[in-house]
């Protein structure tokens, strides 16, 4: 409220941001003032009444409104408007509720908006109007939605003041659930005719409707056929996730790392399993599941269908192929130092032209005991020996093999077989194996007329102290026809035990029929070392003994013979030694009295040069000092007295 002075005659009063507290009948006074004498003195005085003011309240002509109610589908979006009028001219702030009491998003009058969540917006239309916008309704969204508007009028001090609030009648919004509805069919694209060919499935999503901006991800399942009411379970191959991401399953990890198995999706609703090579363990049924999902306010996203194909059924085109192998004796091996042939054939059924085979025969000394791996051929007919001995293994026809050993030894005596695998390969790609089969036994028996060895060990000492040598001697004694010196030659080896009854010694050295000594790397200060007494005797030396030197001790021989009519030589079986356990005491006295003699050496020096530097310290640092006489004098001072 202000007066603004006129041209001296009229005056004005100016009341702005007028209040209901304003309103009433407004009087003007006015006095005449004369000055006489150096006073002013009131000489007339009138009042007029000018006018009644009305003031409106601005809640009276306040009104806000919203739309009529609302019916939506889940992921749909939410508009409401909120219109406002008012006859004064007025800042408003508008706030929408739900249910009454939830403030869902809040427009200050300066355009700021606050309590909003990131699917709730909420703009200005325009002077009077306001838009309420929410994405992705769910089923929690429906109830009750009013508008809150709130006028705001400035004072001439510049503060602010609410001077009215209205709420407006509240309109329902109902939302119904609606989920994406969809077909998939699973279909075989590519069938594989043999093992080792490819197998391609495709799984079409056809007739998608209310997925909007929805995606489709998709889950590839195995699941093996077995005869009967067998129980089986199911494999997950591998998925795709709402992301677009490929989870391989835990069974087919490794393969799927090794590019044998994919899972793309060539189209938006086409997603196909491809098998680059298909096996035997490949046969079963697949089924897909194709599952829908919608992204919810909160960020995140939430599966809301998924579809399940029936199962398809996987085998190969052509029947299964079949490969047995027949084994059989070319040449028979009567003794030690003879020639031994074994042919191996494979007769094949339902299988590829240029098909590709592999061999591989192995042997053992009796029926179930472990088998061990002589000579194998590769698909490319590489040779491959895993003993470092004359043998021979070659092709002798299209699907036959020959294996020899031209110069059999005692220790050859066992069974032969062969293992055999049929190979296809495709261009740019390696070797698949399609078949494998097992063939019969071949026996190597003949009756060994030669010696029969043993060997027995003894030693100096069973006790030693550290650092003594210990010396163990190794005796070979032959019964039966004894080969001459020239005719014989030993292998020896020397183990150790640390733990009485053990089965797993360590190798300390060995000597082979040749004389050339190999000893294993030690990490004690012992060292050993081996040397020949006599055409049969060898002895082990350990030098330095040390307490891990300490267990039992044994070795082994194996007698080499030379044929006299061929020349060749042949291994005889490994004879073992009785153990001998060494002892190595613990020598209290010889580990004590170096330290305590220097001890105690030392102990004697510091007393010494203590006993020294003392007396050189008082000689040389205190001095004698001699005591004046007193003097005799009686006639003496009291106070010097």
């Amino acid at each position: 409220m202000r007066l603004e002075m006129g041209n001296g005659v009229s005056h004005s009063l100016v009341l702005s941001g007028a209040t209901p507290a304003d309103q009433g009948m407004y009087v003007c006074t006015a006095r005449l003032w004369t000055r006489e004498q150096g006073a002013w003195n009131r000489i007339q005085e009138k009042t007029m009444e000018m006018g009644e003011v009305t003031v409106t309240p601005t809640a009276s002509s306040l009104s806000v409104q919203v739309q009529d109610d609302s019916t939506l589908s889940t992921g749909e979006t939410l508009l409401l408007t909120c219109s406002v009028s008012a006859e004064a001219s007025v800042d408003l702030e508008v706030a929408w509720l739900m249910n009454g009491t939830r403030v869902l998003a809040c427009l200050s009058r300066d355009g700021v908006l606050t309590n909003a969540s990131d699917a709730v917006d909420v703009r200005r239309l325009g002077k009077w109007d306001f838009q309420l916008k929410v994405h992705g309704v769910e089923l929690s969204d429906a109830g009750l939605y009013a508008c809150k508007a709130s006028a705001w009028v400035q004072r001439d001090g510049g503060r602010w003041y609410r001077a009215a609030e209205k709420i407006s009648d509240p309109v329902g919004v109902h939302v119904i659930k609606q989920n994406p509805d969809y077909a998939v069919v699973l279909s075989s694209s590519v069938n594989a005719k043999f093992s080792g060919d490819p197998t391609e499935l495709e799984c079409k999503v056809t007739n998608v409707s209310n997925l909007r901006s929805g995606r489709l991800g998709v889950s590839w399942l195995y699941r093996d056929v077995q005869p009967g009411d067998v129980p089986v379970s199911t494999h997950t191959i591998a998925s795709l996730d709402e992301h677009g991401n490929l989870v391989p399953g835990k069974t087919y990890k490794s393969r799927m790392e090794a590019g044998l198995i994919t899972v793309t999706r060539t189209e938006p609703s086409v997603f196909k399993l491809r098998l680059l090579r298909t096996t035997d363990a490949d046969a079963g049924e697949y089924t897909c599941a194709v599952t829908a999902w919608v992204a919810s306010r909160h960020g995140n996203w939430k599966k809301v269908a998924e579809h399940v194909t029936p199962a398809l059924k996987v085998s190969f085109a052509n029947k299964r192929p079949v490969l047995s192998v027949a084994a059989r004796r070319l040449r028979e091996a009567s003794a030690a130092g003879s020639t031994f042939e074994m042919s191996c054939q494979a007769h094949i059924q339902n299988l590829p032209p240029g098909t590709a085979f592999s061999i591989l025969v192995l042997s053992e000394e009796a029926v179930g005991s472990p088998s061990c791996k002589l000579a194998s051929l590769g698909p490319e007919m590489v040779l491959q020996l895993e003993e470092d001995r004359d043998l021979m293994l070659v092709k002798t026809g299209k699907r036959e093999f020959q294996f020899r050993i031209p110069a059999v030894q005692v220790t050859d005596r066992g069974f032969y077989w062969c293992e055999m695998k049929a190979w296809t390969k495709q261009p740019g790609e390696d070797w698949v194996e399609m078949a494998k089969g097992v063939s019969n036994k071949v026996q190597i028996d003949f009756i060994h007329k030669g010696p029969t060895f043993d060997v027995s060990i003894s030693s100096d000492t069973a006790s030693v102290f550290p650092w003594e040598t210990v010396k163990m001697e190794c005796d070979v004694s032959v019964s039966g026809t004894s080969p001459t010196t020239d005719y014989v030659a030993y292998e020896m080896k020397w183990f150790l035990s640390r733990l009485r009854g053990s089965n797993s010694p360590s190798l300390l050295a060995s000597m082979d029929r040749w004389g050339v000594v190999h000893k294993a790397p030690r990490n004690d200060s012992s060292d050993c070392s081996l040397e020949r007494l006599g055409p049969r005797k060898f002895a082990l030396n350990v030098h330095s003994t040390q307490d891990s030197d300490a267990g039992d001790y044994y070795c082994t021989t194996r007698p080499w013979i030379r044929s006299i009519v061929t020349g060749v030589w042949s291994k005889a079986p490994e004879v073992s030694s009785q153990r001998v356990f060494l002892n190595v005491k613990f020598a209290l006295w010889d580990s004590m009295k170096l330290p305590l003699l220097y001890g105690i050496c030392a102990s004697v020096t510091v007393g010494v040069v203590s006993l020294v530097l003392g007396l050189v310290c008082a000689h040389c640092c205190c001095k004698t000092t001699t005591p004046t006489p007193r003097s005799r004098n009686k006639l003496m001072e009291l106070e010097m007295d």
